[in-house]
């Protein structure tokens, strides 16, 4: 069922498709996560994110998409590592021990899709990229608090900004987070930034991907010639971290996170 907005609830049906999708990619994405080492390629995990998707019985939301006029993408999963901000293509390139790796994956499972992602350490990495880590992971839970019935859309970025900004980075406005449902994005767009108490006011049923990306630099990014790879404009550390979440009559229900994820 569609709002006038244009912002979908869902039925209790639905719901529950979603639900299987999300718990397939968090659980997948654990598996990733845990194959993130010194000396593993993106290439690897690529493959390994192929086989698990198969075992699964799902299809993945990123291979061959290409919305508005972008090739086709060619791959599962989006591997962007250090100043990658995100939409890395998988490769040959080895992960290094200090690297941040940012991993992003989607599936479908029964006619609807789930989208994650997370930023990982790479064996041992300093203070600063630690800080960087753990505000983004914040950034995402204070936004994600913010996702009860009555609160207006934009608190959800705002909330986001104001997380980011007040540790002194940089919140990546270029790329926004998303609707969800039988498509990967769906309406609305939900900026990382912005004042609160604008936009529609949140329902229960509306399920969306939240995904802030968060700068040690400045703010601005740009865009690879494979037309994929985002990157930060002065090469500064980047991290993502992402999660499908449904609001309830309640607490928000995060579709996305399982035992032993963030």
């Amino acid at each position: 069922m569609a709002l006038g907005s244009s912002i979908s609830v869902r039925t209790r049906r639905e719901i529950e498709r979603l639900r299987g999708a999300g718990q397939r990619v968090g659980e997948i994405l654990l598996e990733l996560r845990a194959a993130a080492k010194p000396g593993a390629t993106t290439a690897d995990l690529d493959q390994l994110a192929r086989k698990l998707i198969k075992k699964t019985g799902a299809e993945s939301s990123f291979l061959g998409y290409g919305p508005y006029g972008l090739p086709a993408y060619p791959a599962v999963v989006c591997t962007s590592i250090n100043a990658e901000v995100v939409h890395g293509i998988p490769g040959p390139r080895e992960l290094k021990d200090g690297d941040l790796l940012s991993i992003d994956f989607g599936v479908i499972h029964d006619g609807f899709h789930g989208d994650s992602a997370t930023t990982v350490a790479i064996g041992e990495i300093g203070d600063e990229p630690r800080r960087l880590l753990e505000t983004t992971a914040a950034s995402l839970d204070d936004a994600i608090a913010q996702m009860v019935p009555g609160n207006r859309l934009s608190d959800i970025g705002h909330a986001v900004q104001a997380r980011a900004e007040g540790e002194g980075y940089a919140v990546v406005k270029q790329f926004v987070g998303h609707g969800i449902g039988r498509e990967l994005h769906e309406p609305p767009q939900i900026p990382n930034y912005g004042p609160p108490g604008r936009g529609p006011r949140l329902k229960p049923g509306m399920v969306f991907a939240i995904e802030p990306m968060v700068n040690i630099g400045g703010d601005a990014v740009r865009v690879l010639d494979d037309q994929w790879t985002a990157v930060t404009a002065d090469g500064s550390l980047s991290a993502h971290f992402e999660h499908t979440i449904l609001i309830t009559d309640d607490e928000p229900e995060v579709l996305t996170r399982v035992e032993g994820s963030h």
